[in-house]
């Protein structure tokens, strides 16, 4: 096995067949052999850098090739009034436990330290996060950047990189590969354990049967770990009646930036007030109120001692069971002609 090939492998994992850019690694190693001989550095510092600009590169190609569009479906929604955007995490499925669970297993698996100590997420520090920061990639750098205090960690696992990353190619790279093992281990996690949250389908079957309803799910969960989830607990199905689908790889601003909501209200052809978003965190509430739309909060074990009501939330229940589409858009939209007796 090549130096290479070893960098994208773990003994649980095996080769990361992910990152098989073949053109991007033969370019780095002949790179690597060129600069030795011309600026007389060790070859282990060039194989080092190179193979994590290796993988930068195979990692912006994966992402050139897979990025696409906000998904439009095929639904029965005619001359819509009214939209219901859903997040997933927290929302769908209660799922941030099972996230902190595979970026520790990520973390393992790559032999992550920082300072001497293995990176580890405790449950107290992720419900921080979760609140603070939207999307996988930066959270992690959230974690380094600010709670590190710059320290990028090192791997002691034999045959990943030895030396904390030194660049910002260095650091992109590390981040995307973390986040692909992480991406494996959640769908693995998610096919065992996850189950949807009380009166979330419930609600989805009635929005989707409403032609007067648009109905879209927003998430800024990577596209591998959201479609494993959705496929999952809401099924391919139920999926295909959504007005739109949107993911965190869609978009190049995570909540709590609007951009994601934006991008909705404009593809359903929805103005923003007639707009409900449902989320769980602090982070998705900024991002819905952020665009201008209405929020519902179903806070989670993790949020319920968060105040959502100060920070701008329109409704906030422990699920959605019970919680009929007439109902939350009577909460709503409490003046509408529709809804008045």
């Amino acid at each position: 096995m090549s130096s290479v090939t070893k960098y994208f492998s773990s003994p649980t994992i095996g080769p990361r067949t992910c990152f098989n850019s073949r053109s991007a690694i033969a370019h780095a190693k002949y790179s690597a052999k060129s600069q030795y001989r011309t600026n007389n550095e060790t070859p282990a510092f060039y194989w080092k850098r190179e193979e994590m600009v290796a993988m930068k590169s195979s990692a912006l190609k994966r992402k050139t090739l897979c990025r696409s569009s906000p998904t439009v479906c095929a639904s029965n929604t005619k001359d819509a009034k009214y939209a219901i955007l859903f997040d997933c995490d927290g929302v769908i499925v209660e799922t941030e436990e099972l996230h902190r669970l595979a970026y520790n297993k990520s973390f393992q698996e790559s032999c992550l330290h920082v300072a001497g100590k293995q990176v580890e997420w405790s449950v107290e520090y992720y419900d921080i996060l979760a609140n603070t920061v939207g999307g996988g990639k930066p959270k992690m750098r959230w974690h380094f950047t600010n709670t590190c205090s710059g320290e990028w960690p090192e791997s002691l696992r034999e045959g990943m990189f030895h030396s904390a990353p030194a660049t910002e190619e260095e650091q992109i790279a590390l981040i995307d590969y973390l986040q692909d093992c992480k991406t494996m281990f959640y769908k693995s996690i998610v096919e065992e354990v996850a189950t949807a949250r009380p009166g979330v389908l419930e609600l989805m079957d009635e929005g989707l049967a409403d032609p007067a309803t648009a109905m879209a799910i927003c998430s800024a969960a990577t596209k591998a770990g959201f479609e494993k989830v959705v496929n999952s607990i809401v099924g391919p199905e139920r999926l295909a009646k959504f007005d739109l689908i949107i993911a965190g790889d869609d978009v190049d601003k995570k909540k709590p930036d609007p951009m994601i909501y934006n991008i909705a209200s404009h593809k359903l052809g929805m103005s923003p007030d007639k707009c409900v978003v449902i989320e769980d965190s602090l982070v998705g509430l900024k991002a819905a109120k952020g665009a201008k739309m209405n929020c519902i909060i179903t806070y989670t074990a993790s949020t319920d001692d968060v105040d959502f009501k100060g920070e701008g939330a329109d409704e906030v229940l422990p699920n959605l069971e019970g919680q009929t589409l007439k109902v939350v858009l009577q909460k709503m939209f409490p003046t509408a002609e529709a809804f008045q007796k």
